[in-house]
């Protein structure tokens, strides 16, 4: 995905070595939407989690290094997709986190459009939703210049016991396809 300045950012699948990061995410201001920090056994499960997925990825976001496709540029946060159960189905939902840093640089819009082409070619399920809170200003944003189309709100419990109020975002991963 081209972003300005002619860099690219790489989706790089998750790894072993990639804990740093989890970490890194693991602040009360990078957590703050979603119910505070994790504990380290919480961050072991999700790292395990992320490195053996039963249904769908995560990834590492990272500048392209001009060096070909290795990932080996910045690491500038993660992006993901995995199965959720939505009004009596199974969709593809996403989430992702940037490094405080590179925020605000477009960097989650270009990561977003390029995890939708992503999840489009694996299949699977029609629609792919994001379900940030109705206040955090900046994921909403994140979602309508990717490309996402808003259904409405809805009520979530996340994590379990806290009950949120969310957008839900979401992309026909059909639209667009022929044949």
């Amino acid at each position: 995905m081209e972003l300005n300045g002619g860099r690219r950012v790489l989706l790089v699948p998750w790894a072993g070595g990639d804990m740093w990061l989890l970490r890194r995410c693991n602040t009360p201001e990078m957590t703050d939407q979603l119910g505070g920090p994790e504990s380290e056994e919480q961050l072991v499960s999700r790292h395990r989690r992320y490195c053996e997925p039963a249904a769908g990825r995560m990834y590492r976001v990272v500048l392209d290094g001009d060096d070909g496709d290795d990932g080996d540029g910045e690491t500038v946060g993660s992006i993901g997709y995995w199965e959720h159960e939505w009004q009596g189905g199974t969709v593809w939902e996403t989430g992702w986190a940037v490094l405080p840093e590179y925020q605000g640089r477009g960097l989650a819009v270009s990561a977003a459009r390029a995890l939708i082409g992503v999840v489009r070619e694996a299949g699977g399920h029609p629609t792919l939703h994001a379900f940030p809170k109705v206040d955090h200003s900046a994921s909403n944003g994140v979602c309508r210049k990717a490309g996402f189309t808003l259904r409405g709100q809805a009520d979530f419990e996340y994590p379990k016991g806290n009950p949120i109020r969310s957008n839900d975002w979401y992309v026909d991963l059909r639209a667009g396809l022929s044949g």
